[in-house]
């Protein structure tokens, strides 16, 4: 039953992301120019960006890879299983592991442990010399990344199970299963542990806070709710990274809201919005960004939700999930480059191409600028002044 389930969820997910992927590329017989991407314009420079460096991860990338930040190091993995360990100022390569199969996510890590994951549901554990530490199986494929920390590795298969296996053994510790609706998202979701717990989004629309050593459930909170009349028309997934600070747990979804909790009043909704993103957002102490399901970029502020600004300028160009820096909030687009906006206003203030194709993987900021993990499995750094 397992396998069968497995096999119709997968299927239904790859029909849901073709749907959507049209849908948003306007390749229907009727095609629309509103859905066009737009030009991109002049405007007024208010930053430098450079790219500092580029490395070669491995080839293959795409949803389901991103580079992950510990000290003054980066993980990434390709989808060819190459595994690496970089210098985040110089790009130097510190060790490169072969994961001895196709990936579909990669890579989650705590400095001790990186991790990541296949089609066939297999999860392979890497020590921080780069030598393979163990192998277990999910129970389907998994094409989030795992997470890792507070002495588990955790993933979140097709079939909508979490599952924590041991850091140091790789033996199972817990899995939870809720479930889950006849069509997903294929897009970049996130899974983080912080202060012993994990936060993960759930394609039902909602957010769930896991007790990472023993897999008891802390927390449940509702970001949407499936609507519409058609399994197409209900997908409510939540989408890219939850996001914390201070008291405020944050999360958004595909058809339906962004909401951010008050942890601190047992996880009551402080604001929410009608919202729908095919990436997720990002926040810094003051404000939450991110685009909707037209490019629209909008910015909010996280004490009451007030809209603060907005701006069309890139709409329909395919935007990634964004990063801020001290100078600016970044986006990649379909053309491989990278968009700096004001955190003020929304202006435009510069741009930078990294080549690779569309960027599909999160962007993230780093003390040293954005890293940009690109289509074709390159990781580079763009440096911001």
């Amino acid at each position: 039953m397992q396998i069968a389930f497995a096999g119709r969820v997968l299927r239904n997910t790859v029909l849901a992301l073709s749907v959507v992927a049209l849908a948003g590329c306007s390749l229907f017989s009727n095609r629309n120019a509103r859905y066009d991407p737009v030009p991109l314009t002049e405007y007024a420079a208010g930053v430098s960006a450079n790219v500092a460096w580029s490395v070669s991860l491995g080839s293959g990338g795409g949803y389901g890879f991103i580079p992950v930040v510990v000290a003054d190091s980066v993980y990434a993995a390709a989808s060819n299983g190459s595994v690496s360990k970089l210098d985040v100022a110089s790009g130097r390569i510190q060790w490169r592991a072969d994961a001895k199969t196709n990936l579909t996510a990669g890579v989650g890590s705590d400095g001790r442990i990186t991790a990541v994951a296949a089609a066939d549901g297999t999860v392979v554990a890497f020590d921080d010399t780069g030598a393979e530490k163990w192998r277990a199986k999910a129970t389907s494929a998994v094409n989030i990344p795992p997470a890792v920390g507070a002495g588990v590795v955790v993933v979140r298969s097709s079939d909508y199970r979490i599952q924590a296996f041991d850091e140091a053994t790789g033996e199972l510790r817990w899995n939870i299963q809720r479930p889950g609706p006849a069509l997903a998202l294929k897009a970049n979701m996130q899974m983080i542990i912080v202060d012993g717990l994990l936060i993960s989004g759930l394609p039902n629309g909602r957010l769930m806070a896991i007790n990472a050593s023993n897999g008891s459930v802390q927390w449940e909170g509702t970001v949407s709710v499936s609507q519409g009349a058609t399994d197409l028309e209900r997908i409510s997934d939540v989408v890219g990274t939850p996001q914390i600070q201070g008291p405020l747990l944050c999360g958004v979804t595909y058809q339906g809201r962004m909401v951010c909790f008050d942890v601190s009043q047992g996880g009551r909704p402080m604001w929410a919005h009608d919202f729908s993103s095919n990436t997720g957002m990002t926040t810094d102490s003051q404000q939450a960004y991110a685009a909707d399901q037209r490019d629209v970029v909008h910015a909010y502020t996280l004490a009451d939700g007030h809209e603060v600004w907005k701006q069309d300028a890139l709409r329909n160009r395919r935007l990634s999930a964004p990063a801020v820096v001290p100078q600016a909030v970044a986006f990649g687009d379909l053309d491989g480059y990278v968009h700096f906006l004001s955190r003020i206003d929304g202006k435009l203030l510069g741009r930078v191409q990294v080549g690779g194709g569309a960027i599909t993987s999160p962007l993230l900021a780093t003390n040293r600028g954005v890293l940009v993990q690109t289509g074709n499995g390159n990781l580079v750094l763009v440096g911001v002044n």
